[in-house]
């Protein structure tokens, strides 16, 4: 009886063996590759990206309303009256106030209102105001 080596080298397989192993090994680099490999399609690339796009926008004009908000008139009573207001009420106080309002932008941001105020609700006090600009040192030429 031959042993298990002697089988394995003199195995001979027929050319539709060779084409399904193929045909097998195809598929299962495509399993692999699109469930655990990070592999996505070209639509789902396209999603992604305006996600992306819509989300950075969205912390963007936060991240201003928060800035304005701060640096508007009465900012320690409006951030009392936001913090007393429900969580559903408090995107429209933002945009009742005109925080998320911006010259060149022709609509609302969608959720810009929402990070606004929760970032807004998340702060512990204001940040102090320079209300003076700080002075520059002189430069001198030499």
């Amino acid at each position: 009886m031959p042993s298990f080596m002697q089988s394995w080298e003199a195995y001979r397989p027929s050319k539709a063996v060779w084409l399904w192993s193929c045909v097998g090994t195809a598929v299962a680099t495509m399993i692999v590759g699109f469930t655990v490999g990070g592999w996505t399609t070209g639509g789902t690339a396209t999603e992604m990206a305006q996600q992306a796009r819509s989300d950075a926008r969205a912390e963007l004009v936060a991240s201003l309303c928060v800035n304005k908000f701060i640096t508007s008139a009465n900012a320690e009573q409006n951030l009392a009256k936001l913090k007393e207001a429900s969580s559903w009420e408090r995107d429209d106080f933002i945009s009742e106030g005109g925080w998320s309002q911006f010259t060149g932008l022709k609509e609302q941001v969608e959720d810009a209102n929402d990070l606004c105020a929760d970032q807004l609700v998340a702060m512990e006090e204001l940040p102090a105001r320079a209300d003076s600009p700080v002075a520059q040192p002189a430069r001198t030429e030499g």
